[in-house]
């Protein structure tokens, strides 16, 4: 699988202890790639809850591509090991809250845009414009939706010819990438809502492109306080 692991829907906290546990398994190889799972009886047996709460963290697990079901088989392992982080930033990015994941970015983005409006060559912007246009062409899978956003993000962040900053913000978004917990809160993004952001991220484009600094940060910043609100109000 990539390392993109999305979930689109809220799911209960023992259903998420067991998505834990089983997925810090998965990361660890200790159930590694093509490996068969044990069976939803054993595994419940294991970690001591029912039945329906392991077929439960297993959908959510398949519908993050972590993990593929074959029918009279069982659940076997298709996360690659190797699309993830090196062990020190796995580390970060695991023990990362999704508070301390929006803090980073609060202070991370504006300056970031700032650079980028200032620095992006034509052709990046011509490039970021090809990302804009990717972005909205996707309106219900949220997988791909994040997977452009990632993209327009480091792209913005390539611009910034900070190599420094860079790096920084992508350790943050592997941080958002890596944690189930974290993007298990992705559940908002409703077709609605991804048009709502796609209409946002248009209006990043714009400030960008006509070199206005002072907007295309403004727009960052709420954007940001906007996401902070759906953070707060889900938790």
């Amino acid at each position: 699988m990539t390392s993109q692991i999305i979930a689109t829907h809220s799911v209960g906290a023992t259903v998420q202890t067991v998505l834990d546990r089983l997925f810090a398994k998965i990361r660890s190889e200790e159930y590694s790639l093509n490996t068969r799972l044990p069976s939803e009886r054993a595994l419940a047996s294991e970690m001591g809850v029912a039945r329906n709460t392991v077929r439960e963290a297993l959908d959510v697990l398949e519908d993050c591509n972590v993990i593929k079901r074959r029918p009279g088989s069982g659940s076997f392992v298709t996360y690659r090991s190797e699309d993830a982080p090196q062990q020190g930033d796995s580390s970060v990015a695991m023990e990362t809250s999704p508070l301390d994941h929006l803090v980073v970015r609060g202070i991370l983005e504006p300056e970031m845009v700032r650079l980028a409006v200032i620095n992006m060559n034509p052709r990046e912007v011509w490039e970021l414009e090809q990302l804009m246009s990717k972005i909205e062409g996707v309106h219900t899978d949220v997988a791909a939706f994040v997977k452009c956003e990632e993209e327009i993000y480091r792209k913005i962040a390539e611009g910034t010819r900070n190599s420094l900053l860079a790096s920084c913000y992508n350790l943050a978004i592997e941080a958002s990438r890596v944690s189930l917990r974290i993007t298990l809160l992705r559940r908002h993004l409703t077709p609605k809502r991804i048009l709502e952001y796609q209409q946002r991220y248009n209006a990043l484009f714009n400030a960008i492109a006509s070199r206005d600094v002072e907007r295309a940060v403004e727009f960052i910043k709420l954007h940001l306080l906007e996401e902070q609100k759906l953070f707060f109000r889900d938790n």
